[in-house]
């Protein structure tokens, strides 16, 4: 099992410079959204990199919930389900993987993705997409303390599971 953690651990790391990156360049995009809000090319990219966000996240929220929890929520709100799961400690498993309002904040993302998925483009609304990016710097600032504190707590586990083994 400490193989599996540690690769976690290390996916985990990998990712959070990948997230970092495109929090930069959304907001680099609403910047430029500011200064020419007719160019819709624009609010197309910032609506991009917020669905990119949420999905990064979301992906990681999978391995762990697949890898650690062994409990993988199904259905027609598994989305939701799994954000919550990771708010929530898993009694002689793991720790929150992040903060209950931390996940709050995220189902906002959460449901812009899914209007990105769901509708063209051309219809999103840019004062929704400004509530969102200004929650963006200080959530993902607070999602990369919680999300590298829990890859230590994955190191610790495979570390001690190496330990005893």
């Amino acid at each position: 099992m400490n193989a599996i953690y540690q690769g976690l651990a290390e996916r985990i790391r990998g990712e959070v410079p990948d997230l970092e990156l495109v929090v930069q360049r959304a907001r680099q995009a609403w910047s430029q959204v500011q200064q020419a809000p007719e160019e819709h090319a624009y609010l197309d990219s910032v609506a991009l990199k917020l669905h990119g966000f949420y999905s990064g996240l979301e992906r990681l929220f999978e391995l762990i919930a697949r890898h650690v929890d062994c409990s993988l929520p199904a259905g027609e709100t598994w989305h939701r389900d799994l954000l919550q799961q990771m708010a929530q400690e898993v009694a002689e498993v793991r720790p929150a993987v992040i903060s209950q309002d931390n996940a709050w904040a995220l189902d906002e993302f959460r449901r812009f993705r899914h209007l990105v998925r769901s509708v063209y483009t051309m219809n999103l609304v840019p004062d929704r997409m400004a509530g969102l990016m200004s929650t963006l710097p200080g959530l993902w600032s607070k999602l990369r303390t919680e999300l590298l504190a829990f890859a230590d707590f994955l190191e610790a586990l495979a570390w001690a599971s190496q330990s005893r083994g």
